[in-house]
């Protein structure tokens, strides 16, 4: 039998230490964001390095972002919201209860 932990093994053991809940939803989050810009971005046809220069930064940012490597912040946010005509929504939503 080998030594080597399959992946959901390890995976199991990193989301029990201490802020694995916050740093999977973080990683969740930056996906999600990075997707829904990709995702607007190749409707228009534009490259990265088109939405950079719109967007006013670089095309390896808008790289990182796409990727889900990053958390933008929501000034940034608002620049690429702009640069793909697209409205900007941040909300807070009341979690639902088990109970």
């Amino acid at each position: 039998m080998s030594d080597r932990a399959s992946w959901r093994e390890l995976r199991d053991r990193r989301m029990v230490e201490p802020g694995a809940d916050e740093a999977y939803a973080a990683a969740s989050l930056a996906f999600e964001l990075g997707k829904a810009v990709r995702e607007m971005r190749e409707r228009r046809g534009w490259t990265q390095a088109r939405l950079a220069e719109a967007a006013g930064l670089t095309q390896p940012a808008v790289a990182r972002f796409e990727a889900g490597g990053t958390v933008p912040t929501i000034p940034v946010l608002e620049r690429v919201a702009n640069a793909l005509e697209a409205e900007l929504v941040v909300r807070l939503d009341p979690r639902t209860s088990a109970a």
